[in-house]
């Protein structure tokens, strides 16, 4: 199991999602990229946790999607 996010990680993360909506992708990589040229975040550990939170939300949002598709 994982670890719950602290509050600040995600409410970052939303502005972000919020802020640049289109830039975001299921690619953590891509999005720790995009994470580190939208702000001025030194701290590795903390870009990478929002853009891990960022990841996740994205594909939890595919799959629901998927699963709405195919009820339908």
């Amino acid at each position: 199991m994982g670890s719950v996010k602290p509050s600040y990680i995600k409410n970052f993360a939303k502005e972000l999602m919020r802020t640049y909506e289109g830039s975001f992708s299921l690619d953590f990589n891509e999005n720790k990229a995009r994470v580190g040229e939208f702000t001025n975040i030194k701290n590795k550990t903390i870009r990478n946790r929002i853009a891990g939170y960022i990841t996740r939300i994205l594909e939890q949002r595919v799959s629901r999607r998927r699963e709405v598709e195919s009820d339908v």
